[in-house]
């Protein structure tokens, strides 16, 4: 069980580090300037968790946060920054290039490798091939297969690391379905609203690239589903027990939905249809999905707190009573 464990927390780090390298490589490849290989930097931090938990915590993932996910945001977060940035600079001027948009062209690409590959059987022009072959997908392509390998990656990861201490498989269960859920609206976040920035809009590529940079905390965060409530059930001192305590979860979500998650995005798509003069039938669905979701929090709120103000009364009122 141990060396499952041990094989698992490797292999999921192996992963992460893999992707950031080809974030870095399209990065490399894109710039035409080798200097950027120096983002591989980026991924020691990464090595060095991986050594120390194996070492202390046997491969176990902490409780309420987890590092190698954090980590793996930090190595990879840049790369996707400078390719966004690029493409959207450099969208008049990108080369003719293949659109994985059908089979055919997915099929044209793939038969270019083969082409490329058989006139040749030394490894390293081979290699090169490879590249002449992969750089003649489209960037936006790349850039969105980077955005789904990453959001795909999070959420298999989370699900291969060792489960950290008090953690249940019902808790990792629910906050795996979550991970869905969220990555499945920052992929249409992203996708969306990026395809709704005008030529000479630089400053809202950062706006939109910050606010979801500031989205993707919430997959370190385990705090939406894991049980924090002591059982106090029967017990003296029940009526000590705070809101934070009792409802520290539902709270959480809240908070996430409100500040990291709906919040942000319903500011954003608010933002591109007023000040940026963006209109069409999807951003208002979403704008108004958002506002739903930010509403419904409150109301939530609402009720958590004006239900624990009864059952706080009448415990006291029970515990008083000679």
């Amino acid at each position: 069980m141990l060396l499952v464990k041990f094989t698992c927390a490797i292999i999921t780090r192996a992963l992460f580090i893999l992707v950031s390298l080809t974030g870095v490589w399209r990065v490399t490849w894109v710039k035409g300037d080798k200097f950027y290989w120096l983002l591989t930097f980026l991924f020691l931090p990464l090595v060095v968790e991986m050594i120390v938990t194996l070492k202390r915590r046997k491969g176990k993932d902490y409780k309420w946060f987890s590092p190698p996910i954090f980590l793996f945001l930090i190595s990879i977060i840049p790369s996707i920054w400078l390719l966004e940035l690029h493409h959207q600079l450099n969208k008049a001027s990108d080369p003719e290039c293949k659109s994985l948009d059908s089979w055919k062209n997915v099929r044209e690409v793939i038969e270019l490798n083969k082409t490329l590959g058989n006139l040749t059987h030394d490894a390293l022009f081979y290699l090169k091939n490879i590249d002449q072959a992969f750089s003649s997908v489209c960037l936006n392509d790349w850039i969105l297969a980077l955005h789904q390998i990453l959001l795909i990656l999070l959420i298999v990861g989370k699900w291969l690391l060792p489960l950290g201490g008090g953690v249940t498989r019902d808790e990792l269960s629910q906050l795996l379905l979550i991970f869905v859920g969220t990555a499945a609206d920052i992929l249409e976040f992203t996708s969306e609203t990026l395809s709704d920035v005008k030529e000479n809009s630089p400053q809202l590529v950062y706006i939109i690239l910050a606010v979801w940079t500031w989205s993707m905390l919430q997959f370190p965060l385990h705090l939406s589903v894991v049980n924090s409530k002591p059982d106090t059930d029967g017990e003296e001192g029940v009526q000590e027990v705070s809101l934070l305590t009792k409802h520290s979860t539902d709270i959480w979500n809240i908070v996430e939905a409100l500040f990291i998650h709906d919040g942000p995005f319903l500011v954003v798509r608010l933002t591109v249809m007023t000040y940026f003069d963006v209109f069409h039938q999807m951003l208002v669905f979403f704008a108004i999905k958002n506002f739903l979701v930010v509403i419904l929090n409150l109301y939530r709120l609402v009720v958590i707190c004006q239900d624990f103000r009864p059952s706080s009364r009448s415990i006291s009122e029970g515990t008083a009573v000679p």
